[in-house]
């Protein structure tokens, strides 16, 4: 089955051609990470506008290099919840008005059961269950994967997401847009021992995580510090900042895989690219004796790809829609649509 697969839910916009779940014919991605980059953050006028003048020409270039023609085309999968409403919009739209043109299915996919699905691809033998940690800019979720889709969260940020608070961190410290990737280089040269920062505990909630007090914490760091006329280390604040969110992530995943029994954990999503998370994970898995799946960084970040993967399964468990389809800013991974 060939699933023409869209993907629009922040700032990247992603097209894809999969076939049968986990063979990528074509994967193309516009990213408008330099645009946002000037205001620090997501601007989401900004960004559905590119979306919608780029999402043709992607689409004509996803078809192009999968080497077939639009009505070979068995299905049309696209991004429906959740993220910013008029982002999705624009991929919701193209797909719909595709599927109408050329008589096939369309197929809604929520965006973190496609991070989740990122392994499939990465990994083609891969087969439920296992444990899922969802990393991103927008969410932080650990969720228990029973079957293709049968998902449940045991455990998510009651506040911001890891990501969030990587990005706004890295503004505090007068870094780029996005922050993960300019606050681990800084990261490199820094004593990770030299701040103790805040591990929130959230009681009888074991596997739920907080980042805002973190987040807080590293910012009021900085402002005190140039307030007393002093020199601050940067590298070590970075670095002591990715340690803490790495102490918040590996112990809780850890432990619900022992609780839940699963031997198999895959970390996803864009912070999951993080080279300090990944590399207390593995430590943490080879202790543990569990078998780690974390995507290539390629599969990590939003991409087309994991939709059309997950759209796969959810259609051959009888998942489509009409053209009344719409988009939604939120949505639990367990909704149905």
């Amino acid at each position: 089955m060939i699933i023409f697969a869209i993907e629009t839910s922040c700032d990247e916009t992603a097209v894809a051609v999969v076939r049968d779940g986990r063979e990528v014919l074509s994967s193309e991605l516009f990213s408008q990470a330099d645009m946002h980059a000037l205001y620090g953050g997501v601007v989401p006028e900004i960004a559905s506008r590119n979306h919608a003048a780029h999402i043709g020409r992607l689409s004509a270039l996803a078809l192009k290099n999968a080497g077939i023609t639009k009505l070979e085309i068995d299905a049309v999968a696209v991004t429906c919840a959740p993220g910013l409403i008029g982002a999705l919009l624009v991929g919701v739209n193209y797909a719909k008005g595709m599927a109408m043109a050329l008589n096939i299915p369309l197929i809604p996919v929520h965006h973190l059961r496609g991070h989740i699905a990122a392994n499939y691809i990465a990994y083609p033998d891969l087969e439920p269950p296992f444990l899922s940690l969802v990393i991103s800019g927008g969410n932080s979720l650990i969720a228990d994967v029973r079957g293709y889709t049968d998902i449940s969260i045991v455990g998510r940020s009651r506040d911001d997401a890891a990501g969030e608070c990587f990005d706004k961190t890295a503004r505090v410290l007068g870094l780029g847009y996005p922050g993960g990737p300019y606050l681990e280089k800084l990261a490199s040269g820094g004593d990770d021992a030299l701040f103790s920062l805040p591990h929130p505990v959230i009681e009888g909630f074991p596997y739920d995580m907080s980042f805002s007090g973190l987040k807080t914490a590293a910012q009021n760091i900085v402002h005190n510090t140039k307030q007393k006329g002093e020199q601050l280390d940067a590298a070590s604040l970075a670095a002591s900042f990715a340690r803490t969110v790495s102490g918040i992530l590996v112990p809780r995943v850890m432990a619900a895989a022992s609780e839940f029994g699963r031997n198999k954990i895959s970390v996803t999503g864009g912070v999951a690219a993080n080279s300090r998370i990944r590399r207390d994970f593995i430590a943490a898995a080879e202790k543990d004796g569990h078998t780690l799946l974390i995507p290539p960084i390629n599969l990590c970040g939003d991409n087309a790809a994991m939709i059309g993967s997950q759209a796969y399964y959810e259609y051959l468990s009888g998942v489509s829609a009409g053209l009344d389809l719409d988009a939604r800013a939120t949505m639990e991974v367990s909704e149905k649509f």
